[in-house]
C-alpha cells in the first residue's frame, strides 16, 4: 500500500563556585558552571543526579532541560545550552538543567565522558542504553521516563514561578526525548515544549516508511525532497515496528496504549532540529556509531535524511495541522556545541512567554 506526502524535594549538594570560562566547551567537567543536586526517586529507587547552571536569577520563569548523549556527556551538553542562553540573553530568567543517568562502574567505560561524576552508592542505575528508550533502572523500580517526570515536578516545587519548561535532547538524548513525549506526565501550571535534535533513529507509529522521490543523498533540505510511503508488511526486518523503532511491544510498565501514546505525541509542542552536515561518512558525522540495523536503515541512511523524512511523516500522518518546524542548522555536523548555540536552534530552545 502506498500514499504520497510529506514529588519530592531533593537535598542540595552545591559545588564550589568558580567563574565560567568560554574554554569550558572543550571540557566536559560540570565543576565551575553548575550546582549539583540529588533527586530522591520514589519507591526507594535511589537518586537521580542533576545539575543546574549557576547563571540563573532568583525567580526564573523558564527552564531548559538538556538530555545528554550516549557518552553521558552532561557537561558538554550543559555548556552548549549555557552558551546558547548567553547568546540569547536568557541566562537570568532561564534555569538550565542537565540530568545525568548513572550507570554501574563496570559499564561506565563504554558510555562515560571524562569529567562527568561517577555513580554514587545511593544512585539509581541504568545500563548504557536502557535509559535512552525509557527502560527501568537495574532494580526495576523506576523508568527513566518516570525519573524525568519527577525531575520536572521537583523544578516546579523549587521554583514555583516557572511557567515554561523545554525538554531538549541531542543524539541519544534526542532519542530519549522523542520517545518520552508520548508518555510524559508534567506538573500542572507549566507549558511544556520538546526539542529533538539529531537522533540516530526515530519512533514511528505505524509500518509506513519513506522512499524519497530523489536519491537519498540529494535530500539535504526539505524543499524538493518529497516522499512516497511504503507500508512494510513482510518479515525481512522483524524489529521494524517494535519498540524502540516502532509502537509495538511498548513495555507494560509505561502504562500506556499505542493509541494514547500516538494521541499525546500528536498533541505535543515539538520542534525538530538537524545539523546540515550530519550526513554521509565524513569526519564529524560519527558514522561509525550510527545505528545501521535494518529498522534504522528503513528510516533513511544518515541522521539528516532520517530527520527530514520523519518531519514529513509527522506532517502527513501524525499532526498535519500542528505546523511543527524542522530546523536545519547550516555548517554543523553531529556536534551539540555547534547546534545548540546556533541562532537557528536558539529560536526553539528559548520561547518567549
Amino acid at each position: 500500500m502506498k500514499c504520497t506526502s510529506t514529588l519530592l524535594l531533593a537535598s542540595v549538594l552545591t559545588l564550589a563556585a568558580t567563574p565560567f570560562s568560554p574554554l569550558f566547551a572543550a571540557d566536559n567537567s560540570l565543576k565551575g558552571i553548575a550546582d549539583a543536586y540529588q533527586l530522591k526517586l520514589g519507591d526507594s529507587a535511589g537518586n537521580l543526579p542533576y545539575y543546574v547552571a549557576k547563571t540563573h536569577g532568583r525567580t526564573p520563569h523558564s527552564a531548559l532541560i538538556v538530555l545528554h548523549g550516549h557518552p553521558r556527556d552532561a557537561g558538554k551538553t550543559l555548556a552548549a545550552a549555557l552558551k546558547a542562553a548567553q547568546r540569547a540573553d536568557k541566562t537570568d530568567d532561564t534555569l538550565l538543567v542537565a540530568p545525568l543517568y548513572p550507570v554501574p562502574a563496570a559499564q561506565a567505560r563504554r558510555c562515560h565522558s571524562p569529567g562527568v561524576p561517577s555513580a554514587q552508592p545511593d544512585d539509581a542505575l541504568w545500563s548504557c542504553s536502557s535509559w535512552i528508550e525509557g527502560g527501568l533502572d537495574l532494580q526495576s523500580k523506576v523508568s527513566s521516563f518516570a525519573a524525568l517526570d519527577q525531575l520536572l515536578a521537583e523544578l516546579k516545587i523549587k521554583w514555583p514561578q516557572l511557567q515554561r519548561i523545554t525538554v531538549a535532547g541531542f543524539s541519544a538524548g534526542a532519542q530519549f526525548v522523542q520517545h518520552y513525549v508520548g508518555f510524559a506526565a508534567p506538573p500542572t501550571g507549566v507549558s511544556i515544549g520538546y526539542v529533538v535534535s539529531d537522533p540516530g533513529s526515530w519512533l514511528y507509529f505505524d509500518r509506513f516508511r519513506p522512499q524519497p522521490a530523489v536519491d537519498w543523498l540529494s535530500c539535504s533540505q526539505e524543499k524538493g525532497c518529497d516522499f512516497t510511503w511504503t507500508e512494510i508488511t513482510d518479515d525481512s526486518c522483524p524489529n521494524l515496528n517494535r519498540w524502540k523503532y516502532g509502537i509495538e511491544n511498548i513495555p507494560a510498565f509505561h502504562g500506556q496504549t499505542r493509541e494514547t501514546v500516538r494521541q499525546r505525541y500528536a498533541a505535543a509542542d515539538i520542534t525538530y532540529i538537524e545539523g546540515g552536515k550530519d550526513t554521509g561518512i565524513a569526519p564529524g558525522t560519527f558514522y561509525k556509531i550510527l545505528d545501521k540495523s535494518c529498522a534504522a536503515q528503513a528510516q533513511g541512511p544518515y541522521r539528516l535524511q532520517r530527520g527530514i523524512a520523519y518531519a514529513a511523516y509527522d506532517r502527513h500522518f501524525l499532526a498535519p495541522r500542528a505546523k511543527r518546524r524542522l530546523l536545519i542548522v547550516p555548517g554543523c555536523a553531529h556536534d551539540v556545541s555547534c547546534i545548540f548555540p546556533s541562532s537557528v536552534a536558539r529560536s526553539a530552545l528559548f520561547v518567549s512567554q
